[in-house]
């Protein structure tokens, strides 16, 4: 009974503490919750946006490649004054004939329609190839905008059940330097309890300073995701279930990773374009055949007609108009090694981008296969973190009876204490730690979505209390049973 007494007077403390003693700062919004963090951040994270337009200026590359093949049609006007004096040799000495001046406009149209451009077709490919990737990257991008909002948050209410946990050691090792202070006083201890008990209490309070600098810290980086300021988050309960990964077989997330993660999928058509681009560059030696058409009209000066019996006299008159139509044939021979360079440098890129797939492919393997197991390790460390609890507070209450009579001394009762202290922190640390590598083993298997948030918002708690919640509410029931030397519990 004393052990349960002094366990919920402990939590009681810690909760009655007066909230101005470590008071902070309000930011200017209210409370919020899981879903709501996300949304916030995919309206207004700068990271996701600048994606975005990474995404969007990316994609561009196709109708660009695709011009290439498309007819091109252009349009040139011409508006000109020409003035012409001739000399002649019946002319006398020292004159020339009058000079005349004249005026003339002329409009061309010239169409071309590539038939055959074996370099311009493999740059479309390779730009849809381009395409493809940089919209998988987007996606993996949103998709790391999911875990991104669900570790800020987590890291929040990480650090506010850290807090409450500094809070409530120092009210321990404050009522502990009290009792030294007492039992001096009354000649039941030397003075060497009560520098013991002080050098405890001060080291906890420096604790919980720096707690509460977590927390300032986690709310910034809450600000830095969805650029609003909160004041407060709804908690998680303890009641969320702690299951193993389904399926169970860390080859089956293995597989699923290798068919499903985004970037890996990404890679595949990095080299894709890259095989696109090495084809585009051989084809720098083929010919290539275009369709040509031209239409003008005009003042026969601008389209440089003559007088063909007065040698290069112009011959004015009236406007006339030409067409034209015809295929044009081009065939490289030399480009001064250019084409030979290109292909070289397209094998190795080409290289380099399968070297790059297959590094992460490897990546990809064992990020999935450590982050498989840390979740296998997570279920079982809660529980085990949550039994600590419970030991070290019917550790603490032994020893702490065991220098009431003599048989342990003040620094046996401050080491229990941080002990069990340290073991609330672990048993947090566990909880949220489940929570984070469940979600970035979906990640990495890219079978993570925002359903994945909305099934740990039903376990949120809008009336969460750090201060008296940090705890899970069977505690004392568990402490009572260990009391009682009931094996059950």
């Amino acid at each position: 009974y004393r052990m349960l007494r002094r366990l919920s007077l402990a939590i009681a403390v810690a909760a009655a503490t007066s909230a101005s003693a470590w008071a902070t700062e309000a930011p200017l919004s209210t409370k919020t919750d899981l879903i709501s963090v996300y949304q916030e951040a995919a309206k207004n994270n700068a990271a996701l946006a600048a994606a975005r337009a990474q995404y969007m200026a990316r994609i561009e590359a196709v109708p660009q490649a695709r011009a290439a093949l498309l007819p091109n049609l252009s349009a040139t006007g011409t508006v000109q004054d020409t003035r012409t004096s001739i000399d002649s040799v019946e002319t006398p000495l020292g004159s020339s004939s009058p000079a005349n001046s004249r005026s003339g406009n002329s409009y061309q149209a010239n169409l071309s329609q590539p038939l055959f451009n074996a370099a311009a077709w493999f740059q479309l490919k390779a730009a849809e190839s381009t395409s493809q990737q940089a919209s998988l990257e987007f996606s993996a991008t949103e998709q790391d905008l999911i875990l991104q909002s669900a570790q800020v948050y987590f890291n929040i209410l990480r650090a506010q059940d850290g807090l409450a946990t500094s809070k409530a050691e120092e009210a321990a090792f404050k009522r502990q330097l009290d009792q030294s202070n007492e039992r001096f006083d009354v000649g039941l201890s030397d003075k060497t309890d009560v520098l013991e008990s002080q050098a405890g209490y001060d080291t906890s309070v420096a604790n919980r300073i720096i707690a509460q600098q977590q927390v300032d810290n986690a709310f910034q980086a809450l600000t830095t995701l969805t650029n609003r300021d909160y004041s407060a988050v709804d908690g998680m309960r303890h009641s969320l279930p702690i299951m193993p990964p389904t399926p169970s077989d860390a080859k089956a997330w293995v597989d699923t990773a290798a068919q499903q993660n985004l970037r890996l999928l990404s890679s595949n058509y990095a080299v894709d374009a890259a095989d696109e681009s090495l084809r585009k560059s051989k084809s720098g030696h083929a010919p290539t055949v275009t369709a040509v058409a031209s239409y003008g009209k005009g003042d026969n000066d601008n389209f440089g007609f003559t007088n063909s019996g007065q040698n290069l006299a112009p011959r004015y008159g009236s406007d006339v108009a030409q067409g034209q139509i015809g295929l044009q044939l081009s065939v490289p021979i030399f480009s001064g090694g250019l084409t030979s360079s290109q292909v070289r440098q397209s094998y190795e890129q080409l290289n380099q981008s399968e070297q790059s797939r297959e590094q992460l492919r490897r990546e990809v393997v064992q990020n999935t296969r450590n982050l498989y197991r840390a979740v296998t390790s997570d279920v079982q460390q809660v529980q085990a973190r949550k039994q600590s609890v419970i030991s070290n507070q019917s550790s603490l209450e032994a020893t702490q009876i065991g220098y009431q009579v003599g048989t342990r001394n003040i620094v046996d009762v401050l080491n229990a204490q941080r002990a069990l202290y340290a073991s609330v922190r672990n048993y947090n640390d566990a909880r949220y730690g489940y929570i984070l590598d469940n979600l970035s083993l979906k990640q990495v298997a890219g079978t993570l979505s925002p359903a994945d948030l909305e099934a740990l918002a039903a376990f949120l708690n809008k009336d969460y209390n750090p201060d008296t919640d940090y705890l899970p509410p069977d505690l004392a029931k568990a402490a009572e049973a260990q009391l009682r030397g009931d094996s059950n519990y």
